[in-house]
C-alpha cells in the first residue's frame, strides 16, 4: 500500500472519469483511482504520471491526503446513493464528496441534508463537455458549500477549459444548484440538437441536398452567427464515411433518439416551476415519437400528406434555413435561461447569469459564440427577465424571424415535421404579444366549474352567473 497522500480520489474509471483523472494529472496533481472493475483500475500502470489504482475502498481512502477530496463519475440515481455508504464508515469530518455526473439536482440537495449533520461536505458539479471536454478541459458547474467549494478550487480551475486565461468554471451557490444549472444546460441542448435535426431534414428531404452538399452548409453556418461545437461536429458527421460498410454513415444510423433523462427532467421542473420552455418540450417528444420506429412505418403506408419537395431556390432556402436555426438557437438559450431565473426564486439559488453564460463559453457542448452577447446582456443588466428583451438580441431575433415564418411554411407544404422551429416561433410570438386569448379560458373556466376570473378595470376575482 502507498503510503503517498494523494490531492484528490476519483471514483468511476469509465471513459469520462479516466479522461479526467488524466486531465488532473496533467495539470499536476497526484490522484488515486478507484472502481469496481479492476480491469479499470489496472488500466491506469499503463498511464504517465503520480496515479495509484486501488484495489479497495480502504485502500482507496487510506491514501488520500485530507480533508480528503473524492470525486464521483458514476452513473446518476441510486449507484450514487451505493458508493455514498461504501465510503461513509471510513470518512471523517470535513471530507468532501463531489458528484460530476448527470444526477437530478433534487437528489443533490437530498444528498447534502443527508451527509451535512454527519460532517461530510457534498458538491452538485455538472459537468460538461463529453469525453474530450474531460480530457482537454470541460465546463463546471459546481454548487453547495462555500467553504469545501474553496478547497476544491484549484483543481477545478485548472482542469476546466479556458477562455482567453478565464477558467469555464465558477462557484454557483448554496444547495444543488450545480446539477440545477446543468439540468437546464442540458435542455437546452436537446433542443439544438433536434433543431438542427430539423435542418437536416428539411436540406434532404425538402430540398433534395446529399450529404457533402449538406456538410458543406453546416460547415458554412460554423464559419459565422452559427459557430458552435454542436454545429461543428453537425458538419463533421456528414462527412463521415461507413466504416462498416459502404457510403456515408449517417445513411445508415437508425432514425430513432435516445435520452437519459435530463431534457425529460427539464421539461417536468419546467412545469412545476411555471416556465415555459415549448423548444425543450417538443426536442423531448421527437426523441419519444421517433422511438415508435415500426408504427411510424407502417403509418407511412395508410396516413397521407403532400411528401412533395420545396420549390424554392436552393442556396436562398439553405440562408434563410441558417437564419431560422440562428433564431431558434436563440429562443432555446433563452427559454432554458428564463427557467433558471424561475428556478433560482424558487429555490433561493441566487444565480448568477453572467457567471453561468461565461463558463458556458467553452468547454461545454452548448458552447457558442452566441454566450459572448448573452454574457453582455447579463452584465448590462443582472435582473435581465429574458433574453429576448436585451436590445441586441432583440434585434437579432427581429431580424432572423421571417426568414423562419418563410421555413417553417415550406416545410408544411411538404409535410416535413419541424415541431422545434414551430414552437420557437409560437414562443417568441406568444411573449411579444400584449394580449393573449387567455380572457376566453378564464371564461370557460369560470363557466363550467365557478373558478372565477379577473377583469382588466378592477381588483380582485369575480365569478358571473352564466344559467
Amino acid at each position: 500500500m502507498s503510503t503517498n497522500k494523494y490531492d484528490l480520489g476519483l471514483i468511476g474509471l469509465g471513459t469520462m472519469g479516466k479522461n479526467l483523472l488524466m486531465n488532473m494529472i496533467d495539470n499536476g496533481f497526484d490522484v488515486a483511482g478507484y472502481d469496481k472493475d479492476m480491469a479499470k483500475v489496472d488500466s491506469l500502470e499503463d498511464e504517465e504520471g503520480d496515479i495509484y489504482g486501488a484495489k479497495t475502498v480502504e485502500e482507496f481512502i487510506s491514501v488520500l491526503e485530507k480533508p480528503r477530496r473524492i470525486f464521483l463519475l458514476v452513473p446518476a440515481g441510486k449507484i450514487v446513493d451505493y458508493v455514498i455508504a461504501d465510503l461513509l464508515p471510513h470518512l471523517d469530518k470535513g471530507d468532501i464528496i463531489m458528484d460530476g455526473g448527470n444526477s437530478y439536482f433534487k437528489d443533490t440537495m437530498r444528498r447534502q441534508e443527508e451527509l451535512t449533520p454527519k460532517g461530510i461536505h457534498f458538491l452538485g458539479i455538472g459537468v460538461s463537455g463529453g469525453a474530450e471536454g474531460a480530457r482537454r478541459g470541460p465546463s463546471m458547474m459546481p454548487g453547495g458549500n462555500r467553504t469545501a467549494y474553496n478547497k476544491v478550487k484549484p483543481i477545478m480551475e485548472a482542469v476546466a477549459a479556458k477562455i482567453g486565461k478565464q477558467p469555464c468554471v465558477t462557484y454557483l451557490g448554496e444547495g444543488g444548484v450545480g446539477h440545477f444549472v446543468k439540468m437546464v444546460h442540458n435542455g437546452i441542448e436537446y433542443g439544438m440538437m433536434q433543431l438542427l435535426a430539423e435542418a437536416y431534414d428539411v436540406m434532404r428531404r425538402g430540398l433534395g441536398m446529399e450529404n457533402s452538399a449538406i456538410h458543406a452548409a453546416f460547415d458554412d453556418w460554423n464559419n459565422k452567427e452559427l459557430r458552435s461545437f454542436l454545429v461543428e461536429i453537425t458538419a463533421e458527421i456528414f462527412a463521415a464515411k461507413d466504416n462498416l460498410g459502404k457510403g456515408d454513415l449517417i445513411d445508415m444510423i437508425m432514425d430513432k433518439g435516445k435520452q437519459k433523462g435530463t431534457g425529460k427532467w427539464t421539461s417536468q421542473e419546467a412545469l412545476d416551476l411555471g416556465a415555459a420552455v415549448p423548444t425543450i418540450d417538443l426536442a423531448v417528444i421527437a426523441r419519444v415519437i421517433s422511438a415508435f420506429k415500426q408504427e411510424r412505418v407502417a403509418a407511412s403506408e395508410i396516413l397521407e400528406g403532400p411528401d412533395a419537395p420545396i420549390k424554392k431556390d436552393q442556396k436562398t432556402m439553405v440562408r434563410r434555413l441558417k437564419n431560422a436555426t440562428l433564431f431558434s438557437f436563440i429562443i432555446s438559450y433563452a427559454q432554458g435561461m428564463a427557467m433558471m431565473k424561475s428556478g433560482s426564486e424558487e429555490y433561493g439559488f441566487n444565480l448568477d447569469f453572467e457567471g453561468v453564460a461565461r463558463i458556458w463559453r467553452g468547454g461545454c457542448i452548448v458552447r457558442s459564440k452566441l454566450l459572448e452577447d448573452f454574457r453582455r446582456a447579463y452584465k448590462k443588466d443582472a435582473q435581465l427577465p429574458n433574453l429576448l428583451v436585451d436590445e441586441r438580441i432583440a434585434k437579432m431575433v427581429n431580424k432572423t424571424q421571417k426568414d423562419t415564418r418563410t421555413v417553417i411554411a415550406e416545410a408544411v407544404k411538404a409535410g416535413i415535421p419541424v415541431p422545434c422551429l414551430m414552437a420557437s416561433l409560437s414562443y417568441f410570438d406568444s411573449y411579444r404579444s400584449a394580449r393573449l386569448p387567455m380572457n376566453l379560458v378564464q371564461a370557460q373556466r369560470d363557466n363550467f366549474g365557478s373558478h372565477t376570473y379577473e377583469r382588466l378595470d378592477k381588483e380582485g376575482s369575480f365569478h358571473y352567473d352564466w344559467v
